[in-house]
């Protein structure tokens, strides 16, 4: 009974081996399978893969060539603004530098006739006198190109609190609140108050 039984399980171990040695070709057909599926490695940085991409779609090139122009077109915009910025700060540097240039030339022709003026010592009154009104009207030129006027209000001319400084208030045939008269004129830039005209005030009745 024992020389049956181990022969019955010589058999049986022979037929597994057998079976296990006839599926290992199919294995190995199987990995050499899966190998020839297997796509090509890419090169250094996935040039292999850029390169069939370029291939894929023939836009590419175009669209990267637009890339760049467009780059190119902010660099030099960019370039330009910076250019207009420093154009305008030295300009405007220069407007601060000089702005009094046009005001002190017109200024000069009124100092030339003071100083001659004081050279003069022994000259008579009328002489001097005249020499002072001349002297005046360089000075009120000078000041009128450079936009400077005078505030003058006439007797009975309302009251401006914005151009006239109020320093008294006096009885007058005037309405209230008008003025009555001028004790130091008052001067503008353009619209710009440079000093009120110091002026009495009629008092209400």
């Amino acid at each position: 009974m024992d020389c049956i039984r181990g022969c019955r399980m010589g058999h049986s171990f022979s037929a597994t081996l057998r079976a296990t040695c006839s599926l290992q070709p199919d294995r190995n057909m199987n990995t050499e399978d899966k190998k020839s599926q297997t796509p090509p490695p890419t090169g250094i940085d996935g040039e292999v893969a850029d390169e069939d991409f370029r291939h894929a779609d023939p836009r590419l090139a175009e669209l990267e060539a637009k890339v760049a122009e467009l780059g190119d077109l902010h660099m030099r915009a960019k370039a330009e603004v910076e250019n207009v910025r420093r154009r305008a700060d030295e300009e405007v540097s220069k407007a601060r530098k000089y702005a009094l240039e046009g005001f002190a030339e017109s200024l000069l022709p009124v100092k030339d006739s003071l100083e001659a003026a004081i050279a003069a010592p022994g000259a008579a009154v009328e002489h001097v006198l005249e020499g002072v009104h001349a002297t005046l009207r360089q000075l009120s030129s000078a000041l009128e190109k450079n936009k400077v006027s005078q505030i003058n209000p006439s007797e009975g001319e309302k009251f401006d609190p914005h151009r006239h400084q109020a320093i008294t208030m006096v009885p007058s045939e005037h309405e209230p609140n008008t003025v009555v008269s001028v004790l130091q004129k008052g001067y503008l830039i353009a619209d710009r108050v440079l000093r009120p005209a110091l002026v009495t005030v009629s008092a209400p009745k």
